[in-house]
Parts: structure tokens; C-alpha cells; sequence
């Protein structure tokens, strides 16, 4: 900026700079991508459970038609050490709205980019206790999806991952997000 007093020019500079928006980088598109992937994978798990659409859930035992989206794989899980834990579980309404609310609310905040805080750790729960209940694993002594989800969860949110490609920047200057940063 310049003003002019008499004959003399004085450029100053603004208080507050206005930074341009960085372009981002490669590392943060694939977090993006990853980000919207993993977020896909758990909204279609709760479509697939709610209406039955065959992939994993035939229509039969779908949600909307009295089927419970727990009982499947938390019965499987009467072999390992946890099993009695898990069977307990199934089959509960309070543990099938929980499972699908939290399907539904981590795949749509992966997705929009927001929120990503509490979805890795609602996310992260989820796939641990989802690998607890399939203790002893077939293929690996400890490592299997659930852990590689959950870890990749971690880093989105760790990666402000929802900021390139998501609504995590727009999310960020909301006053509730300011005030509570845990819901960023």
C-alpha cells in the first residue's frame, strides 16, 4: 500500500497479512484421497447393513427389515479369547444403533472432512474392538485390516487431512470448533 503526503511516497505494509491459500501438496492429495476412500468404506458398510443390498448383508437380514447388523460377526467371534464378551453384545439394539450410528457419522465426517479428531477416535475403537473380536487372527499373528484402518485413521486426523479436498479448513473457523478444538 502507498500513501502520499506532499512529494514523499510511504509504502507500508498491512498489519495483518493476507496469506494465499498454499496449493497442496502431493502428500496432502493422497491423504485426501485416503481420507475419502476410508470414508466411503464405512458409509457403504451402513448402507450395505441397512438396506441389504447382498454384498455383505443379504436383503433378508438387512436392518430395515428386522435383521440385527451385530449378530453376524460378533457371533463369529464365540471361538476367540474374547468370545463370551462379544456374544454378550450381539444382537443388542443399543449395541446395533450404536455400531450403525457409528458407521454412518465416521464414513459421513471422512467423507465432508470434518470432524476428523472424533471420527479417527470413534473410528479407531471401532476397528480395535472389531479386531478383539476376531482374536485369534487366521492369517497373522497381530496385525490385520483393523489395525492398518485405525492407524491410517490416526494419521488423517493428525494430517488436518479434511482441509485439502474436504470442508476442514470452513469447519475449523466455526466458533464451537474454535472454543473445542477436539471437534476439529
Amino acid at each position: 500500500m502507498a500513501t502520499t503526503h506532499g512529494r514523499r511516497i510511504f509504502h507500508t505494509t498491512p498489519l495483518t497479512p493476507q496469506a494465499a491459500t498454499p496449493a497442496p501438496r502431493i502428500a496432502d492429495q493422497v491423504w485426501a484421497v485416503a481420507r475419502i476412500a476410508l470414508g466411503w468404506i464405512f458409509l457403504w458398510a451402513f448402507l450395505d447393513k441397512l438396506f441389504g443390498f447382498g454384498f455383505a448383508t443379504p436383503a433378508a437380514k438387512a436392518w430395515i427389515n428386522g435383521g440385527t447388523p451385530t449378530t453376524g460377526f460378533l457371533k463369529g467371534a464365540a471361538e476367540g479369547p474374547l468370545g463370551g464378551f462379544y456374544n454378550a453384545l450381539a444382537g443388542h439394539a443399543l449395541v446395533d444403533w450404536l455400531f450403525m450410528l457409528g458407521l454412518l457419522g465416521i464414513g459421513v465426517a471422512l467423507i465432508a472432512g470434518i470432524g476428523l479428531r472424533v471420527a479417527a477416535g470413534a473410528g479407531t475403537l471401532m476397528m480395535v474392538m472389531m479386531w478383539g473380536a476376531e482374536l485369534p487372527l487366521q492369517t497373522n499373528p497381530f496385525m490385520d485390516d483393523h489395525i492398518v484402518y485405525a492407524v491410517v485413521l490416526i494419521g488423517l486426523a493428525a494430517a488436518a487431512a479434511g482441509d485439502t479436498w474436504g470442508l476442514g479448513r470452513w469447519w475449523a473457523r466455526l466458533p464451537i470448533v474454535q472454543k473445542y478444538p477436539i471437534l476439529k
